[in-house]
């Protein structure tokens, strides 16, 4: 699963983004990886490991939700029912 979000443009600055992927590894685990940034900036890349399924889904889902309430939009979305994942 791939979200890509990022806040309105403002005049002076270019937009912030978020994007938050979800990805099955070789061993049936699970790595969320977080890439936050500006457009054409500097980048922040954190990945976290998660055992099952159910556990990781959760993780993507809150991480979805606190950038939604701070303002950002959905640009993209892959592997989701919607943009927002239901």
């Amino acid at each position: 699963m791939r979200l890509y979000l990022q806040t309105p443009p403002a005049a002076t600055e270019a937009p912030r983004y978020v994007q938050i992927v979800l990805e099955q590894d070789l061993l049936g685990g699970w790595t969320l990886y977080r890439e936050t940034g500006t457009q054409g900036g500097k980048a922040t890349l954190k990945r976290e490991q998660y055992l099952e399924r159910d556990e990781a889904i959760a993780a993507f889902e809150k991480a979805r939700d606190a950038q939604l309430k701070r303002g950002y939009r959905v640009m993209f979305s892959q592997g989701l029912d919607g943009p927002h994942g239901r």
